[in-house]
């Protein structure tokens, strides 16, 4: 965290939570008339926005505004662990037929019929 933000949250947040990767959420203490209220999160470790659990992400941008008391009481059966984005990496998803796994992919089927110009 920069010293700015550091500085920012001290002066102007007063703290709402903390998620299970550490993550601290805060709300500003004072919001002008008529305006949404400022919402925000200062990350444990690594900047990485995809870190955020989906019930926090929906109180940082108002779609609810019941604070998450735990991010894990509500996963779903088919949610996975969170993974980070590891695009720019050797561990990137590379579908089949990409250059850098092989550059082969299945045949085609005989559907598709390319377009010629006349």
């Amino acid at each position: 965290m920069s010293i700015g933000t550091k500085l920012f949250t001290m002066l102007n947040g007063a703290p709402v939570g903390t998620d299970t990767q550490g993550n601290h959420y805060y709300r500003g203490k004072r919001t002008p008339q008529d305006a949404k209220e400022r919402r925000w999160v200062v990350y444990n470790g690594k900047v990485e926005a995809s870190r955020v659990p989906p019930v926090w992400h929906s109180w940082l941008h108002h779609t609810t505004d019941a604070v998450p008391t735990d991010d894990s009481a509500t996963r779903w059966d088919w949610q996975t662990d969170h993974v980070p984005n590891m695009t720019g990496t050797a561990n990137a998803y590379r579908p089949p037929g990409h250059v850098l796994k092989g550059g082969a992919r299945d045949a085609a089927t005989g559907d598709y019929e390319p377009w010629q110009p006349s």
